[in-house]
């Protein structure tokens, strides 16, 4: 029997912990937490999005690179992962916008306690508040406290940079650059945005929705929310566009999204409406004929010139594309995810390290992205049971 050991202990590292064959392993997970899936009950503070329900390949194009997630999420589809949890007792229900959660009377304590129990129940060691620190001059695995370890095989599942205060603090990649690894500096993806609003604007809207819009950018769209908050625009509309609109950042000190009001009809048919009404003022057209709320028509005063009003059509047109001007992402600690980490290329096909010898890789650590709706948590979930799967079939060869 050969010695595993797991180095993390977020959704990707407990299911690695759930589906290995612990007849072939000795398997001990440490975490430097005093308790794992830290970062799985952050997640679940505002309702507990496990998955999406959706066809695969239409799963799939959500990540980037698909190319190379698209292995992990086939060999553990989003139905697999329901079917998962429903044998470990979690029943699951499909919401709002097809995103899938717990039944309502499971908290997602209680979630997580069913994976752990289920772990423990293969006599999984726990080795917890203990950090990992790197490694010796032998390539022995170094924590704090305790002697050098020696293990057969290793997989780290420290997550990405954000949200220190779960344990996924992004420190170890220095520890991996020491060992030649190339890793990708971390930046904030699914956060939200600065926008400079002037005082009265903020003053009257900090905190109120933008619902059923759309954003836009660089050929990309997203319809869902989008809050106001002091530093700018937050929400699922704008999480999706993350990766996109942060690439842009490192060439350009600002970015220009467009906010489309009314993504329900088309700019003819918003003319037609217009151009239809029996009130004079623009502002009552907005309210009463085309139902845009108070922040909504603030909004597309605050982007454009007061002489739109007097043009319908062109007003139409701005309807379906308010430029919104962006300046920065949000501090990355806030964010919900992060870009960056581990180059792709440092791993193979199972994501197995090229550098460092039995050694694999999984997680929040490897430079892949996916927004929010639970795509990030299944993804995490499909690399845990892949790396199993290879593990357990390696060794019976």
């Amino acid at each position: 029997m050969k010695n595993l050991t797991i180095i993390g202990g977020g959704p990707a590292a407990l299911m690695l912990a759930a589906q290995i064959d612990t007849r072939q392993y000795k398997v001990t997970l440490y975490d430097q937490k005093k308790a794992v899936g830290r970062k799985f009950l952050v997640a679940g503070e505002g309702g507990l999005n496990l998955t999406f329900k959706s066809p695969l390949n239409e799963l799939i194009s959500k990540y980037s690179p698909d190319e190379f997630m698209a292995p992990f999420l086939r060999v553990f589809t989003n139905d697999d992962l329901i079917n998962w949890l429903s044998n470990l007792g979690v029943g699951t229900f499909i919401g709002s916008s097809n995103r899938v959660f717990p039944q309502p009377e499971l908290k997602p304590i209680e979630v997580l306690n069913r994976i752990i129990e289920h772990i423990k129940s293969k006599h999984i060691k726990f080795v917890l508040k203990t950090k990992w620190t790197g490694w010796n001059t032998n390539g022995q695995l170094c924590f704090e406290g305790l002697e050098p370890i020696e293990s057969d095989v290793v997989v780290f599942a420290l997550g990405g940079s954000s949200w220190k205060v779960t344990g996924s603090d992004g420190k170890w990649n220095e520890l991996f650059k020491k060992q030649g690894i190339t890793v990708q500096p971390f930046r904030a993806a699914n956060c939200a945005f600065k926008v400079n609003w002037n005082k009265e604007f903020i003053t009257a809207h900090e905190g109120k929705p933008l619902k059923n819009i759309a954003v836009s950018f660089n050929n990309y769209s997203a319809k869902g929310e989008l809050v106001i908050s002091k530093l700018g625009l937050e929400g699922n509309a704008i999480y999706a566009l993350s990766e996109s609109i942060q690439n842009q950042f490192i060439t350009q000190k600002s970015v220009t999204i467009q906010l489309d009001l009314k993504p329900t009809m088309t700019t003819e048919q918003i003319q037609t409406t217009y151009k239809k009404a029996k009130l004079s003022k623009a502002t009552e057209i907005l309210k009463k004929d085309l139902n845009l709320d108070r922040t909504a028509i603030s909004i597309l005063k605050h982007f454009t010139d007061k002489d739109l009003f007097f043009n319908p059509d062109l007003l139409a047109k701005t309807i379906k594309a308010v430029p919104v001007i962006l300046h920065s992402a949000e501090e990355l600690d806030k964010a919900i995810s992060t870009l960056g980490g581990i180059n792709l290329n440092e791993v193979n096909e199972n994501l197995q390290a090229s550098k460092i010898p039995n050694t694999y890789i999984i997680g929040e650590m490897l430079n892949w992205y996916a927004p929010t709706g639970g795509y990030l948590l299944q993804g995490c979930f499909s690399m845990g049971f892949a790396i199993a799967k290879h593990l357990n079939e390696r060794r019976r060869v």
